[in-house]
């Protein structure tokens, strides 16, 4: 697993990343998330050992991963799909990364295979578009078939389908038991993958929890309801505790308690239920009304008309 304690990093004055601790854990998508500048890329370049923290630590299955004589067999990463040199072809790239862990050139094949760059294997990276750029980074990481993966926006530039496929092979190998780091700013993707999320603000752990419970503690959730006997079943949800309030299409409004004691409540008294239907905030909403205190860029409205 990926444990960092205490994590810091300055840039002279600038605090990057400040006294950040969480754990990875194996088994699950593990989503991390926070603004622009909130010091998710430094974090991850700490893990790699890319960057030096000024205190604190992050470790990679119990060890600083700069340690590891064969590092792409403990965690393997996408960061920066770029990071490419463009006169190579995609099997000559993943060569050299396989030859500096002594990985067999069998491996290279099965990997590209498994990204769906079989039929461009031969071909230059600097030819590539941005999604098969993306696909031969991932490619990258899985060559040592190693138990920990990191990835840093890993469906930039994908199609519909590519966009698909990464979110399928992320699950399939968190199933298997890896564990898996994953940054992206696409709220409804991270929605759809992952299990937990550690979100960080100016540096600083806001949250880390599961995807389930960090929704379901939204203040916007509610459940709503509508009966022909509304009135009278306000009132009986009042006396147990809820917070009722009826809205502007006669439906009522109810927090505090679950659906299925709502609906005990209406049978027991037989009272008619015309909907009972829960409804919850989206990760994104959740995600905008935590972060709002840290985000430090923000758009300005639309700009008035050009003078003539």
């Amino acid at each position: 697993m990926i444990e960092a304690i205490g994590l810091s990093k300055h840039y002279g004055g600038t605090v990057a990343v400040d006294n950040l601790s969480f754990t990875v854990r194996p088994g699950q998508v593990t989503g991390f998330l926070g603004p622009n500048g909130a010091g998710k890329s430094t974090t991850m370049r700490m893990i790699l050992g890319l960057d030096a923290p000024t205190a604190g630590t992050v470790t990679v299955n119990g060890r600083l991963y700069a340690s590891y004589r064969r590092p792409l067999f403990q965690l393997g990463a996408l960061l920066d799909a770029k990071a490419v040199h463009g006169g190579r072809s995609a099997a000559n790239h993943l060569r050299a990364l396989a030859a500096s862990n002594r990985i067999g050139r069998r491996r290279v094949t099965q990997v590209l295979e498994q990204v769906g760059l079989g039929s461009a294997a031969a071909r230059r990276a600097g030819g590539f578009s941005l999604g098969m750029g993306q696909r031969l980074g991932i490619a990258a990481a899985l060559l040592g078939d190693p138990p920990v993966l990191m990835f840093d926006e890993p469906v930039n530039g994908l199609d519909p389908e590519g966009v698909l496929w990464i979110r399928t092979l992320l699950r399939s190998l968190a199933a298997e038991g890896r564990t898996v780091f994953l940054s992206s700013h696409l709220m409804s993707e991270m929605a759809l993958t992952a299990d937990r999320l550690v979100i960080i603000g100016r540096g600083r752990l806001i949250v880390e929890t599961s995807v389930a419970d960090f929704l379901a503690a939204a203040e916007g959730n509610y459940i709503r309801v509508r009966s022909p006997q509304n009135t009278d079943l306000a009132a009986l949800l009042t006396a147990r505790g809820a917070q009722v309030t009826t809205q502007d299409d006669d439906s009522l409004r109810v927090t505090g308690l679950s659906s299925e004691a709502i609906g005990e409540v209406a049978r027991s008294h037989q009272l008619a239920l015309q909907e009972l239907a829960e409804r919850q905030v989206s990760l994104e909403e959740r995600y905008m009304e935590l972060t709002a205190d840290t985000t430090d860029y923000h758009a300005a409205g639309p700009l008035a008309p050009a003078a003539p």
